[in-house]
């Protein structure tokens, strides 16, 4: 590796990238068995010179867009499966929160989270007896556009919240944790839960994911701020910059299904349960497949070789 280093400039892209993947794995690897290790700094001093090499090195094929995502992507996740579990945890105590406030407080506590004009809407929708009518009230593909948009510009906007030391990134998670725990208490005390259960999660399993994914790359940038470890606080904070943003960008592709989802098929609340549910459960699938079997495979078998 000293060697790859010292020729970092006449190397190959695709090969500098992944000698510093297999140097970032010894090193996270090293500072959770051996932190205060002379080896633990020299992999550090090691992997910061590389990291410098390979942004300043724009030269990319285009197999590099395949292996971003089979590849790269599975292990940046890997390095960062603590924050993710941290976003996870905040989104489920937070929901369990809205759930048992509205189950105790019932109409004043939904009316504070969701809204009166939207509680009123929803109750007339019940009335009516289409308790989903909010999914067909706009055109399709203005409807597509506008929710893939503002999905993932608040994705973004809560990976930047990190920088304020990751408080902003959990504030976003705890009002988006205590909403979806409110709505769905308050459509099951209205008798109409499953059907909401099966059309919300249609398209909400991956965008929910995404959501929760992107808070954890909030929480990654605001921890490369405040724990900086054997890097300077700058590096640091570039390094986990790099790392949250490409988990943020990951999540674009979910966000784009997802809004395809809940504006061109979510308003059918015809279609048989047993498709709907089948569908929810391979979105939940490809979720712990991608972003939980798959880094924790490529971290084993880089520990292998």
């Amino acid at each position: 590796m000293e060697k790859v280093a010292d020729k970092a400039n006449r190397i190959h892209p695709d090969e500098l990238a992944d000698a510093y993947t297999e140097i970032t794995a010894d090193l996270a690897f090293s500072q959770s068995h051996y932190p205060d290790s002379r080896i633990t700094i020299y992999l550090n001093n090691l992997s910061s010179s590389l990291h410098n090499e390979i942004y300043r090195n724009k030269k990319e094929k285009w197999t590099r867009i395949i292996t971003f995502w089979t590849d790269e992507m599975p292990r940046i996740i890997y390095s960062a499966r603590r924050e993710l579990l941290i976003s996870l945890l905040i989104f489920t105590v937070c929901a369990l929160i809205g759930i048992f406030s509205t189950a105790s407080e019932s109409d004043s506590f939904s009316r504070l989270i969701l809204g009166d004009q939207y509680v009123d809407m929803t109750l007339d929708n019940i009335a009516k007896g289409k308790p989903m009518a909010i999914y067909g009230s706009s055109t399709q593909l203005p409807m597509f556009f506008s929710i893939v948009f503002n999905n993932v510009k608040v994705a973004f906007f809560c990976f930047t919240m990190g920088i304020f030391t990751s408080i902003g990134t959990g504030i976003m998670l705890m009002q988006n944790g205590i909403m979806i725990g409110t709505f769905q208490t308050f459509m099951f005390q209205h008798g109409v839960g499953f059907q909401s259960m099966l059309a919300i999660w249609l398209h909400g399993t991956l965008e929910i994911s995404a959501a929760i994914i992107a808070g954890g790359a909030g929480i990654a940038l605001g921890n490369g701020l405040l724990f900086p470890g054997t890097y300077s606080r700058l590096v640091s904070f570039k390094m986990s910059a790099m790392r949250g943003l490409k988990i943020v960008i990951g999540t674009v592709p979910i966000f784009i299904l997802a809004g395809f989802v809940e504006s061109f098929i979510t308003r059918y609340t015809t279609i048989p349960a047993i498709i709907r549910i089948t569908f929810i459960l391979l979105s939940l699938a490809f979720i712990i497949f991608y972003y939980i079997y798959l880094p924790k495979k490529k971290y084993h078998e880089r520990i292998k070789t």
